[in-house]
């Protein structure tokens, strides 16, 4: 059979339905790896030897690529675990290759008659018809943009592929002989949809009539993201593969050229991109050059000047959110950062404590801040450091300061901020101070390389209108105590 017979066997309606083709594709195998036996099969069928070549095989500058050698290892795993994570840089090809493998894999009976495959793609209609229309390309030589019939379907071999977008994900629950489901780009999804995806994807394992492969795949984007959770859960069900970019150097005509790599580097996003590290996506309020610039104060975090002016804010959060706390002191005219931490569903009591704990340690302490919109946070620490904590006395202090421009920090030590009147206001003073140079051109913040979530939630920060969007913003409660914590450092003109 030619490629051409192929081509005949995508019909109008989207299924693939030439007897011959599932016939002489059934017996066929992924790829030979023996490479003399792959020689003298090639020969003897005529370029008919395993199901690569004969649905033919993709080409990267005109030349037909040949089963990479991470691809032999994907292979492997395929064929030996039932539920693969898979991290991957940008443009290595796993999409492409595992596109071929369901394909396959309904061919050669590994996915039996009557059954479903479920690609659950990103949040747009678009980019489930793109993997549809990909995966019909396979078998015909239409423009697979432009191919959409039944956009989001396709059949082969009695095989039931469908892609679903993660917005719609729950519209995939409850399908019967469910036998395969492959999850692209799992960690671009919103945090919502990663939960839902899972849920629905997992909740197939052990399912009669279906308990299905799974494959996650991803290239990372943020801490904390479905990737990050999966890969550091203990007693995963994921057998686990990494391809950083060195994988794409490899094999006779490689995904990457060295040149390729060495531009690619120039971008802050490389570290995401390519080398499998969770940064989470550039954002638009802080700029790198400020990040790095930060960075390059060296000074201990741990060797505290008792008699310097420090400030302490704290993020409290019990639930969804964090409890975070940041830490400064003026030191040789810098604004070092001495504390940059997030805690998880926290004792009350505890954090309390934590907090008595660091001021004794500070020694002077000018403020804490502390978001007003958590009361039972801030009228426990001023009972503790033996403050005024009636609600209308600290109101009527706060708008007096606010009508005649005066520091409500002269006034009371434990200061509440309401984040929906200065939110705004304590993220564009943040970004001032980030991006202002002393005399001798360096950074007047200082901030440890040790601080790295402090770090990655400066590099995530997106805005609009200095509204943070914490969304999109990796460890946002931390860079929420970080802007409170520079509330104390005034510009000159304030």
């Amino acid at each position: 059979m030619t490629f051409k017979d192929l081509q005949k066997a995508v019909q109008s309606n989207g299924q693939i339905t030439s007897s011959d083709l599932i016939a002489k594709l059934q017996n066929k195998p992924f790829w030979i790896f023996d490479k003399e036996q792959h020689r003298l099969e090639d020969i003897r069928t005529k370029g008919q030897c395993c199901y690569w070549h004969v649905i033919k095989p993709p080409t990267k500058d005109g030349h037909d690529m040949p089963v990479l050698p991470y691809q032999k290892i994907l292979y492997d795993a395929l064929q030996e675990y039932r539920h693969l994570f898979i991290k991957k840089p940008r443009g290595l090809g796993v999409t492409t290759f595992l596109l071929r493998y369901i394909a396959w894999s309904c061919l050669s009976n590994r996915i039996g008659l009557n059954s479903r495959v479920c690609i659950v793609t990103g949040p747009r209609l678009a980019l489930a018809e793109d993997l549809i229309a990909r995966f019909k390309a396979l078998f015909t030589n239409e423009n697979i943009v432009n191919d959409r019939t039944q956009s989001t379907v396709a059949f082969l071999a009695g095989v039931k592929v469908e892609a679903f977008p993660s917005h719609h994900v729950d519209t995939m629950r409850g399908l019967d002989n469910v036998k395969a489901i492959y999850c692209d780009e799992a960690d671009m999804f919103p945090s919502f949809q990663q939960r839902e995806a899972r849920a629905v994807m997992e909740g197939y394992i052990g399912k009669p009539n279906s308990d299905p492969y799974i494959w996650l795949v991803s290239t990372p984007k943020a801490p904390g993201g479905l990737m990050q959770q999966i890969e550091l859960e203990e007693n995963s069900l994921y057998h686990m593969l990494f391809f950083p970019y060195q994988y794409g150097l490899q094999g006779p005509y490689p995904i990457y050229s060295e040149e390729q790599i060495a531009t690619a580097r120039l971008s802050p996003e490389f570290g995401r991109e390519f080398e499998l590290q969770y940064l989470g996506l550039v954002g638009n309020v802080f700029s790198q050059s400020s990040i790095e610039s930060c960075q390059k104060i060296e000074y201990n975090p741990g060797n505290i000047n008792r008699n310097a002016k420090k400030t302490i804010a704290i993020d409290p959060g019990f639930g969804s959110s964090n409890f975070a706390i940041c830490a400064t002191q003026y030191v040789d005219g810098k604004i070092q950062v001495i504390e940059a931490s997030e805690y998880q569903r926290p004792n009350f009591t505890d954090m309390i404590e934590k907090i008595w704990q660091l001021k004794q340690r500070y020694g002077y302490v000018s403020n804490i801040y502390v978001d007003a919109a958590n009361p039972e946070v801030w009228q426990a620490l001023k009972r503790e450091f033996g403050e005024n904590y009636n609600d209308q006395w600290i109101s009527d202090q706060i708008a007096e300061c606010r009508k005649y421009n005066l520091h409500v920090e002269d006034r009371m030590f434990i200061v509440p901020v309401p984040f929906s009147v200065e939110g705004a206001k304590m993220l564009q003073h943040a970004k001032w101070l980030m991006e202002e140079k002393d005399d001798d051109g360096s950074s007047l913040i200082a901030i440890h390389p040790s601080f790295d979530k402090l770090l990655t939630s400066l590099r995530t920060a997106v805005a609009n209108e200095y509204r943070l969007d914490k969304t999109e913003t990796s460890f946002n409660d931390v860079l929420d105590s970080f802007r409170l914590s520079l509330i104390f450092y005034k510009r000159s003109k304030e």
